[in-house]
């Protein structure tokens, strides 16, 4: 027996559809602009984690230039001509 048959058998109404879509209550930075504060705050979040992962990759970047590729004999460096 269906969800549906067995309510209407027992007395109960159809069940309802639980549609609510969640709201950002928090308050706009200013009226006219469509950002709240919870969308600021992580936005500086995120614009911090991919800084990190800039600094990280730029790291390892130099050390593949400066140390792997005249270490594999990809290249030679120009100070050391």
């Amino acid at each position: 027996m269906g969800e549906a048959k067995r309510r209407k058998t027992i007395g109960l109404p159809p069940k309802k559809k639980n549609t609510q879509i969640k709201f950002d209550e928090s308050p706009r930075l200013f009226e006219w602009l469509p950002f709240t504060i919870n969308q600021k705050d992580s936005l500086i979040k995120l614009s911090i984690k991919a800084s990190w992962f800039g600094i990280g990759g730029l790291v390892i970047l130099w050390v593949v230039v400066r140390f792997i590729g005249p270490a594999a004999g990809w290249w030679t460096l120009a100070d050391s001509l």
